[in-house]
């Protein structure tokens, strides 16, 4: 059978370049004979004997302790049943990629083809030693709690399914902020529970714990109400079954203060809302299609307080809301295990964080103003970057208190301060970037959409909802590459600016080129003829107002692509000079590298203004720039044009925007190695900071060095950013990939929100 767009898609991730999403990658020299026998034999054996002596000594010598194994037996994978051990290994590997992307957590994945307890428990057992935690997965109800239950009790290091107790947590924070927002006490709340699976038993014995009376709350499965009459119930339903006279969903809601569906799309009518109580509290948490969509919610009843799984609405009951930090936690005071204290320390620590001051890096990220605790914000967004420095913390001195840490922290302001630098915002900041993007769709115009990457990315970015794109180039070609490709791209406006159809629109966008060029030898003639060309088509577009920003730049070299966007658009109120800007994500952050593509030699005053101009810009990325003038020169070490361009550079700075944090000139390994900088250099107003923005000489310098970052640093690079313009044009460069085009996509139609310049 052959395969949909969106499926080989999802084949194409997974199978091109390597393999899988994760790899193994080594943390010490390894490029000498002397490496290589410290790392192997003989030197080796120095440490096992050192293990040997004392056990707890592998958490020094090994990566033991920041090592999670995510272990399934294929029993219950996502909403696909019982598929298997190998056919749930993407599935393990995706929750390892979100381990070590949201809390820098190592991951094995573990598919045991095992489906008998014992068995499991003890495959389980026998490899715990390489781990310094263990995360249950995908393994279906009810093994999955004697599973857990006995590796509890049988093993020393933290231990969760996170599909009991991930959903358990998220959706308690949630209930304790919905009830603040409803007014509601906890001990006195009716609540309906539709699906009896492993999660839904874990969120109610939470809920209790926090308060629900037991006898107050009513769980319907498949065939019903969870009551006394029922003789099919296992020993994990009987606990929770009720003795009211109910046996269907629709009475069972009726008066009812909660909603909690984690069963399946569109079984909760209008009719049921309208029958709860006051100020009703709906968690519609199946996916993709909620048990009542939000839409029909809200409709229902506009007092609703509502929480999906999705991320298109507000409040997103999402679990890495939860275990990457819980993980962090536990394996940061060496817990012997993950215990009710804990669990719910992560469940107050997540709803506190909903009710603090929202910071503007989250507000940017989902295209907010001003996120506010209540009813449309009552559970932290997942791209919250203070999820790290606030629930880990809170995990581990509930550990400690709890007595099950082996190795408490002492300082607890460093811990949270080397949490909140643990990451840097790699990750962050493209997700932030895209989730912004998505919140105002914007016109993105693609000045050559007869390129199957061009193409292909446009897809990307419709199905994702990242912007609209509009297609320029030959309409033949195009509708043939789309066919090629198998890409649903028929709502999407292609525009061939040399058809005759096109003619009053090459007329209209003549005349602002007319306008801008009228005393540089261009006639309007001349300027209809010259809108043919795509770059010149797509430039008047976006001056007219029928397009918010336009990519370039995948098959031209760059002058010819930016001479179009000068003439017809120009540089942006009070810019003398525009440039190019990189951001070169690494483990450690973002690096923003300028002038990489405009400017072949500024001067010394050119040189402040692009300081200035990228002090700007990086403030709006949620970033505080700390820049660094780079030459071959460190404060004076030598002479030469470049080094002392830089050097008064920095003069002026210093004096005419002391508020910017900037020094040099500067040599690059001083720059991002704080620590020599610290040691030779500690006058710097650098010392102590992390470098984040560099400026470079010249423009062949500031290429090459994004470049070799990119290639031999292996790192993800975004731009060229074009800065300075009246109206938001980006470059790409020669040969981007796909990936590359919608972020640069994505970041084009942020700037048409927020209008970087």
């Amino acid at each position: 059978m052959s395969k949909t767009r969106k499926e080989q898609e999802a084949l194409d991730y997974h199978s091109s370049g390597k393999p899988g999403k994760i790899e193994v990658v080594p943390t010490k020299p390894y490029s000498s004979q002397r490496d290589l026998s410290l790392a192997y034999s003989p030197g080796v054996a120095v440490p096992c004997l050192e293990i040997a002596k004392k056990t707890e000594n592998v958490y020094k010598y090994t990566a033991k302790g920041n090592l999670v194994a995510v272990i399934s037996n294929g029993t219950a994978v996502l909403g696909l049943g019982d598929i298997g051990p190998d056919a749930s290994k993407p599935v393990m590997e995706g929750k390892g990629l979100l381990f070590k992307i949201f809390a820098d957590i190592d991951v094995f994945d573990i598919e045991v083809d095992a489906k008998d307890v014992d068995y499991f428990v003890n495959t389980v057992k026998a490899i715990s030693p390489t781990f310094g935690g263990i995360n249950l997965e995908d393994i279906k109800a009810p093994e999955c709690f004697e599973i857990e239950k006995r590796l509890k009790e049988e093993l020393n290091i933290p231990v969760m399914h996170d599909d009991q107790h991930g959903t358990a947590i998220i959706t308690s924070a949630a209930l304790l902020n919905a009830l603040d927002v409803a007014n509601k006490k906890i001990a006195k709340i009716k609540v309906v529970v539709n699906g009896a699976g492993a999660s839904a038993l874990s969120c109610i014995k939470l809920y209790i714990a926090l308060g629900v009376k037991k006898e107050n709350v009513i769980i319907c499965d498949s065939k019903g109400v969870i009551n006394n009459k029922r003789t099919d119930l296992d020993k994990y339903k009987k606990v929770y079954s009720t003795n009211k006279s109910v046996s269907t969903l629709k009475d069972a809601i009726k008066g009812a203060d909660v909603f909690l569906g984690l069963s399946k799309g569109n079984i909760l009518t209008k009719e049921m809302v309208r029958s709860m109580a006051k100020n009703p509290i709906v968690f519609a948490l199946a996916n993709p299609d909620p048990e009542i969509s939000y839409k029909e919610a809200i409709a229902a009843r506009p007092d609703i307080i509502m929480a999906t799984g999705r991320s298109d609405h507000p409040n997103q009951v999402n679990n890495v809301l939860g275990f990457p930090f819980i993980f962090r936690g536990a394996l940061d005071v060496r817990a012997t295990a993950i215990n009710e204290e804990m669990k719910l320390a992560a469940v107050y620590a997540i709803s506190e964080l909903a009710k603090q001051p929202v910071p503007d890096i989250v507000n940017r990220a989902y295209g907010e103003k001003n996120l506010v605790f209540g009813k449309d914000y009552f559970i932290p967004k997942p791209l919250d970057p203070r999820l790290l420095s606030t629930v880990a913390p809170a995990v581990a001195q509930a550990a400690i208190k709890s007595g099950v840490a082996q190795a408490p922290i002492k300082n607890w302001k460093e811990y949270t301060e080397a949490l909140s630098n643990r990451l840097g915002q790699d990750n962050k900041l493209m997700r932030s970037i895209t989730e912004r993007a998505k919140k105002e769709l914007k016109k993105v115009i693609f000045a050559e959409a007869d390129h199957p990457k061009i193409l292909k990315a446009a897809q990307i970015i419709k199905d994702e909802e990242i912007a609209i794109p509009i297609l320029l180039g030959k309409k033949e070609k195009i509708l043939k590459l789309i066919q090629e490709y198998n890409l649903e791209l028929d709502t999407v406006k292609i525009i061939d600016p040399r058809c005759e159809e096109e003619a009053n629109n090459r007329l209209k966008y003549a005349k602002y080129l007319f306008e801008k060029r009228k005393r540089r030898g261009v006639n309007l003639h001349e300027a209809q003829h010259i809108m043919r060309e795509r770059n010149y088509y797509g430039s008047a577009m976006l001056e007219a107002g029928d397009a918010d920003a336009m990519i370039s730049g995948l098959t031209r070299n760059y002058p010819s692509t930016i001479k179009p966007a000068l003439q017809v658009i120009g540089k942006d109120d009070g810019i003398n000079r525009i440039a190019g800007m990189h951001i070169i994500n690494t483990k450690n952050g973002p690096y923003f590298l300028a002038d990489t593509t405009v400017n072949l030699n500024p001067s010394c005053r050119e040189i402040v203004d692009l300081v200035v101009l990228v002090n700007k810009i990086v403030n709006r990325f949620g970033t505080k720039p700390n820049i660094a003038l780079l030459s071959y020169s460190n404060f004076g070490s030598a002479e030469g044009p470049d080094a002392v361009k830089m050097r008064e550079a920095v003069e002026i700075l210093h004096t005419e925007y002391p508020e910017i944090e900037v020094d040099g000139e500067i040599q690059a390994n001083f720059a991002l190695n704080s620590d020599l900088l610290n040691e030779i250099f500690p006058f710097s107003s650098l010392t102590n900071k992390r470098v984040n923005t560099l400026i470079f000489p010249n423009l062949a310098s500031g290429n090459i060095a994004y470049k070799l970052m990119q290639e031999i640093g292996r790192a993800e690079s975004i731009g060229p950013i074009l800065l300075g313009m009246k109206k938001p044009v980006h470059i790409l460069q020669l040969g981007s990939s796909v990936r590359e085009i919608v972020n640069m996509a994505a970041l084009a139609a942020a700037d048409a929100q927020t209008r970087l310049p």
